[in-house]
Parts: structure tokens; sequence; C-alpha cells
């Protein structure tokens, strides 16, 4: 099998431990390119990371990470300069919803069971976990429980009939007169993008990815 090659920034962002001022951060490790490696190596794709990374602590942290998802470093250049670090703000009182697919081990939308799309996200398994670390502070909507697939935060879809439902994202942002929705996540050309653009069509809502 071919090796993945993933190019770009690892960093730490240093997240308030609550929405006050002067809160304690808390190092989180990410960066999306070096998420992209991370979540490949997890899945078992062979995959090497191309980045800069700093000689510090937190550059340090950085290689750990990468390296316990089983992704080569081999490409990673390492240099004095400090590692960059990104301040996250809270907003007080703002809604943070989840979304988690939470598919049955067996659904009519998998390869498996007549379906196109790849078993994932089984329920109770490690790859529909949020990520560890995670705090999970607000709302979590799971999708697909009932073996429905779709690619946003906003309905799901019966793969049989093409029948789509809501889930209870747009009655909470409803409910709440939230205008401004912000959405992340790591595959930005399905579920992110589809979220995104889903809530523009479907409420007074500008969105950011």
């Amino acid at each position: 099998m071919s090796t993945v090659v993933v190019c770009g920034e690892g960093l730490v962002d240093l997240v308030p431990v609550a929405a006050q001022p002067l809160a304690s951060l808390v190092p989180r490790l990410g960066g999306g390119p070096l998420n992209v490696a991370v979540a490949l190596g997890r899945l078992g794709v062979p995959t090497a990371f191309c980045s800069r990374i700093s000689t510090d602590g937190f550059g340090s942290a950085l290689i750990r990470h990468v390296e316990a998802a089983g992704v080569h470093t081999d490409l990673v250049q390492r240099g004095a300069e400090p590692s960059t670090l990104a301040v996250v703000a809270l907003r007080p009182g703002a809604l943070v919803v989840f979304t988690q697919d939470w598919h049955p081990p067996s659904t009519p939308h998998f390869v498996k069971d007549g379906g196109t799309g790849p078993v994932h996200c089984v329920a109770d398994s490690w790859g529909a976990e949020l990520v560890p670390g995670l705090r999970v502070r607000g709302p979590v909507i799971r999708k697909g429980t009932g073996g429905e697939d779709g690619y946003t935060g906003f309905t799901v879809r019966d793969p049989t009939n093409g029948v789509e439902q809501d889930t209870e994202l747009l009655g909470l942002l409803g409910d709440r007169g939230v205008e401004r929705v912000v959405v992340i996540g790591l595959v930005t050309d399905y579920c992110v993008k589809e979220t995104a653009l889903d809530a523009l069509r479907r409420g007074p809502h500008r969105s950011a990815v």
C-alpha cells in the first residue's frame, strides 16, 4: 500500500477551562494537517507527516502525539523557533453542539450490506468516539442510530427510500436565537461542508468553517 504524505503545520491550541477572564489555559495538540495525519494513522493507513516542528516542549509533545498514531516523522524538520500557540477565546453563554455518527454494526448504507459507504463510526467503537480530551459541555446529537446515513448535522436519510428526517440541531439553534454558526471538524469535503451549507439553507444563519 502506498504511503500518504500529509504536509502542513502542527500547533498547540490553548483552551480556557472556563468562559471567564484569566481562566487557566489547557494545551490541545493539533493543527489541521497534523490532525489529518493522526486520523489516517489511527485508521491504519500508512502515513507520513511533513512539517517543521520546534524542538521546545510543545514541539516534542506534537511529535510524540503523531508517532503514537503510527505516523512516520522522518520528513519532519526540527528547529529552535518557538512552537505556534493559538489562544482560543470562549464566548460566555455560546451554544456548543457536538454531532457524532453512531451507526449499528450493519446498516444498508455500508458496502458490506449492499450500500456505498465503508464501515465507519460503529456505536461503542473507538471510531465513533469523540476526540480524547475534548471537553463535552453541550448537547450531543448522535446520528445514524437506526441505520440512517447523511452528511449533515441537520438531517439523516433513510438509505432504502431516501426520506430525510431532521435532527435536533435546527431546533436547538432556533431556541437559542443563533444567527452565526461556526462548524469545526475534520472531513471538510463531506460532513463539515454539508453542515455549513445546511446552516445557510435552513435558517437565518451565517456560517463559517
